[in-house]
Formats: C-alpha cells, structure tokens, sequence
C-alpha cells in the first residue's frame, strides 16, 4: 500500500502522466474487462483491480473544513467513496461516478491527490486513484452498498476512518490547503 503525492500539492510530470501511471502498462500487464487488468506476478498472471475515487471537501462559513466519510455496511468499515472503473472509463470519469453513486452528489473534480495500492477481499492486487473534490449539487442517498455519509473536520475524519491508507491520503490532501486546522 502506498500514498502519493507532495504535500504542496506539485506533482512531477503534467496531469496526464500522472494518470497514465495508473493504466496498464505494456508488456507483462494486458487489458481485461471492466475496471482490471492483468499483470505477472511470480510467473502467474494476475487480475488487478483498478477504482477511482473522491475526498470530498466542503467550506462551512464558521467552521473548519470538513471532508465526506462513508460507511459500508457490507465491510463494516469508514472510508472514502471509490469504486471499479466500467470498461472503457477513465479515472477522472470513474470517480465522479463513484463519488455520485455512492453519496448523491455532483461534484466539481480537484487535484489528484494520490493513489493507494493494496491486496483487496480476494486476494488480488488493487489500485484506486483519488481527487480531491467540491459538492456541487446533491444530498446524501442511503444504500445497500454506503448507508451513512458523515461530514467531519479534518481530526475527526482521521479517527473515524478505519484504513490507515485512507488516513494517509487524508493527510496529504489536508497538507497544502491554507485553511486546513488537521
């Protein structure tokens, strides 16, 4: 597992660099259906998962800044909303979906904040790419997949988070904002 990102928010290479990291590479990684591909691990091909993501960030007029944290009840965890990219998608494209999808709102895409890299339920290799993002328009929806979304400050999202990859990726988007109180 791995987080990227400067805490200033500069990133070598322009956007599209940055992102293509994320796609399959050629040679030992080929293109597979919906959000995976397969790389070789060991002599073995291996399915890896690719999935995007948003930290959403709103400006409250008296408060610190808060961030959108999801419960999946499925998981019993905290965590930011993300999920597998449909064929054909881009990262970009993916996470405001996700994001959409899973707490009801449209959001404005930020900077790239990073990406996290783990094994997932099934044993598979896993990368999920992140932005930082702006509720545009929306109000939380309940589902079977994320049935509670909190808005925290920035402290209290780092506690209520379940993952430490998530905390990570919190740190580094919370890094460079001025206003930031985490």
């Amino acid at each position: 597992m791995r987080a990227t990102g400067d805490p200033h928010g500069r990133m070598p290479g322009d956007r599209e660099a940055r992102i293509a990291d994320l796609r399959p590479a050629t040679g030992n990684v080929a293109r597979m259906e919906g959000g995976r591909s397969a790389t070789l691990e060991a002599g073995h091909i291996v399915d890896t998962v690719r999935a995007a993501g948003g930290l959403i960030v709103r400006y409250p007029p008296n408060g610190p800044k808060e961030v959108a944290v999801v419960h999946r009840p499925g998981r019993a965890d905290w965590s930011f909303p993300k999920g597998k990219l449909d064929p054909g998608e881009t990262f970009e494209d993916a996470a405001l979906r996700e994001v959409w999808e899973e707490t009801g709102y449209r959001c404005g895409l930020g900077r790239f904040v990073g990406h996290i890299e783990y094994r997932d339920r099934k044993d598979r290799p896993k990368v999920v790419a992140y932005w930082l993002m702006e509720p545009l328009t929306g109000t939380f929806r309940p589902s079977d997949e994320v049935d509670e979304m909190r808005w925290v400050d920035v402290e209290d999202a780092a506690r209520l988070l379940t993952y430490e990859r998530d905390r990570e990726l919190l740190v580094v988007a919370a890094a460079d904002d001025p206003g930031s109180t985490g």
